[in-house]
């Protein structure tokens, strides 16, 4: 399909599992339609359509389910678009009724959602769903007060406030029973209702209608909780930017700035795209995007991330994406889409709920009709445990248990930099045995450092300021290394003269009368410089997996100067959190053996070195046969075979394109550590998950026996159905106080 058959709408008034289903049935019905998605989390909803579907029938679907609808501007939008989650004022869109385009709607359906979700973006008294619910509550205390004053009337006036709040319910059960969606809990609370008042328990009809209304209430509290806590990540870009135009700076609108553009950023301000630094340093606190607990110092291109915090300098920064597509937004609809992604855990439960719930209303019906029948059992009496059965079976608690755990971790987890995509992908991290590390970039900095520095004739800083001036305006990672140490010690640097490279070889300038030749060890033995000591001492080096530079001083060698790519600073203690968890590690790296053996010994981890991307494929495949389940981390290019063989591939640092698409998960800022964080998180959720089933099977297992024995009526069904659904989204989302 072309992407102008694609159709983006935003919905309002869900928050489970439920409604989704439901919106999905009714609208895959339309002529013309091709496939749905629909995102409980962001709100929204895509649909892909030949281009014959009549779009306001679509609208009319959903409306008529109860839920607002509204389609975002542009709607036939592409993939790359973030969704509900754009920078627009999101008041106006997501409460109180969409007023723009969908006015007439929501007077038609005033007041008359019975399982209305929506976020609370005000108090909970202020929306359609708590002002029903006070409504429902009040009908009941005047039916208890009529009862009492006027005890010929009382059981009427308890219909009267049953049908206040079952009137709207039924409406959406009957809407969803032709939308193809006939088990609904709005279906078996309006039979449970009508069936309690036919029996003349028209109190305890009434009880339930209401008690039913604060149970979703308090869903639709805590169900919002998990939705503000991605949403809020928008709200970290500032609105406004600060733009240089023909020597002059102007505020403009974020969303206006152009990739290329050149933005001031002043100290205690947001900064405001993603960008790289053109002039000034400072200290970056990025806490607010990736977790990161401490400032990070950046000069001159670094690259800095949109609703970062800016330190203690005035900054110039170069856009290098637009708005749609920061670093920020391309998190938020990365973990939008994975909340779309059905973990298996999840699907079985879809599934399962497809036959419990019937299966449920099966049991309530032979519960009700065997006992009068055959065991000269009392109707009434019957009835009326088959209808606190109806209430029982509910499956909405079963359903939630699973996706709101995983949109809580998954929020969890990007709010800290851990990205996934996906609940399969969340659970399968879970079950790791075995974590394959790239070298470069990944367990180290992926820049050498200077790491030893061999006089022969002159002292350190005189060897290394000597090297300096010969690297001096070099791109290459050798000579980045001797200049940021030159830099870091404080070493002088004077200009050269007569600089000249020797391809292969090395380079040669003249300074203050002296001639300088930085040279490989080979070039410097062709030199006949080097005697059976200096040789001998490069060996060493050498077997320590670094690379040597030799200096010359008028022909003669005077020292050397050994540079190494070094472990990250927590790789070791990644490696130790993930060796504490039971989980292996391998280190496969395409650098030559003695490095790769080099910084194996230094971090303790079993490694093989000198591997092609195909070589590093067919590890992980060997690997998978041994029975591990395989992680692959790495920086998701030349890594990409082993990243796509693996179970788990998970590509490292920056919120580049390839760590945010081409993985299966990506860790921001490119901690080792943060990968056996990622693990944590995922096998805390699947006990989360374990402990909803838990809730939402063990109360009514314990509701449905003391039901039939006759200890417990409608009142306490519908607790254990609201109840539990309450308990487990709650226990949900415990997972978004992730530690650490």
């Amino acid at each position: 399909m072309a992407e102008a058959n694609e159709t983006r709408y935003r919905v309002g008034g869900m928050d489970c599992a439920a409604c989704a289903s439901k919106i999905d049935a009714a609208v895959r019905r339309v002529a013309g339609v091709v496939d749905v998605s629909v995102s409980v989390v962001a709100g929204s909803m895509i649909v892909r359509h030949d281009g014959s579907s009549d779009l306001k029938a679509i609208e009319k679907k959903v409306t008529g389910l109860g839920y607002s609808v509204s389609s975002f501007a542009g709607s036939a939008a592409p993939r790359g678009d973030h969704g509900s989650y754009d920078h627009h004022d999101h008041a106006g869109h997501e409460h109180e009724g969409h007023v723009h385009n969908h006015r007439h709607a929501e007077k038609e359906i005033e007041g008359l959602h019975g399982h209305d979700h929506g976020p609370m973006t005000g108090p909970w008294w202020q929306s359609r769903k708590g002002r029903l619910t006070i409504l429902s509550g009040a009908a009941l205390l005047a039916a208890y007060a009529v009862g009492h004053l006027a005890p010929a009337v009382g059981a009427h006036a308890f219909i009267v406030a049953m049908l206040v709040g079952l009137v709207p319910i039924a409406r959406r059960a009957i809407m969803a029973a032709f939308a193809g969606a006939p088990f609904s809990i709005e279906m078996l609370m309006t039979i449970a209702a009508v069936g309690a008042v036919i029996i003349n328990a028209g109190e305890e009809a009434a009880t339930v209608v209401f008690l039913f209304l604060v149970g979703e209430l308090l869903e639709g509290v805590a169900a919002g909780k998990a939705r503000e806590s991605i949403r809020s990540l928008t709200a970290l870009v500032p609105k406004n930017a600060l733009l240089e135009d023909n020597g002059q700076t102007r505020e403009v609108p974020a969303e206006s700035l152009a990739v290329g553009a050149i933005i001031m950023v002043r100290p205690g301000d947001r900064i405001s795209a993603d960008g790289v630094i053109v002039s000034g340093e400072s200290a970056i606190d990025e806490a607010p995007v990736t977790g990161e607990s401490t400032p990070v110092r950046k000069g001159v291109d670094a690259a800095v991330f949109a609703g970062t915090v800016n330190g203690d300098a005035v900054l110039r920064v170069r856009v290098t994406a637009a708005a749609a597509d920061n670093t920020i937004a391309r998190v938020v609809k990365l973990v939008e889409e994975a909340q779309e992604s059905k973990a298996p855990t999840e699907r079985f439960i879809d599934r399962f709920s497809r036959y419990y719930t019937p299966g449920v209303v099966v049991v309530a019906a032979l519960v009700a009709v065997v006992p009068p029948l055959f065991l000269a059992g009392v109707w009434a009496e019957w009835i009326y445990k088959g209808l606190a059965i109806l209430l029982i079976g509910c499956p909405c608690a079963l359903v939630i248990s699973t996706p709101a755990a995983i949109a809580a971790s998954l929020s969890a987890g990007a709010r800290r930099g851990l990205l996934m995509k996906g609940g399969a992908v969340l659970e399968g991290l879970g079950k790791v045995t075995m974590v394959a590390l790239d070298k470069t970039g990944t367990l180290t900095e992926g820049k050498p450092q200077v790491t030893d520095i061999v006089s022969f004739s002159l002292n350190e800083a005189q060897l290394l300021s000597r090297a300096a001036v010969l690297e001096q305006g070099s791109s290459h990672p050798l000579a980045l290394a001797i200049l940021n140490r030159a830099k870091a010690d404080g070493v002088p640097v004077p200009p050269a003269f007569e600089l000249e490279a020797l391809p292969g070889k090395g380079v040669t300038g003249k300074v203050g009368g002296e001639t300088l030749d930085l040279l490989s060890p080979s070039a410097a033995r062709e030199r006949g410089a080097l005697d059976g000591e200096k040789d001998a001492c490069i060996s060493a080096l050498n077997d320590e997996g670094k690379s040597v530079s030799v200096l010359l001083v008028n022909g003669a060698a005077a020292g050397l100067i050994a540079m190494r790519d070094e472990p990250r600073e927590d790789a070791e203690a990644g490696l130790s959190a993930l060796k504490a968890a039971g989980i292996e590690a391998m280190m496969l790296t395409g650098d030559n053996k003695r490095a790769a053996a080099a910084v194996a010994g230094m971090l303790g981890i079993d490694w093989r070195g000198e591997m092609m991307p195909q070589d590093k494929q067919k590890a992980v495949g060997e690997l998978k046969r041994r029975g591990f389940i395989v992680a692959k981390v790495g920086d998701g290019i030349n890594d990409a075979p082993a990243l796509a063989a693996a179970d788990i591939g998970i590509a490292m640092g920056g919120g580049t394109d390839v760590a945010l698409e081409t993985a299966d998960a990506a860790v921001l800022h490119g901690r080792v550590g943060d990968v056996a964080r990622m693990i944590a998180l995922s096998q805390r959720t699947m006990r989360n998950i374990f402990q909803n089933i838990t809730i939402a099977l063990g109360l009514k297992a314990v509701f449905l026996v003391t039901t039939i024995i006759g200890m417990t009526g409608l009142w306490p069904a519908i607790l254990a159905d609201t109840g539990a659904t309450v308990l487990v989204t709650f226990n949900a989302l415990r997972l978004l106080r992730i530690r650490g």
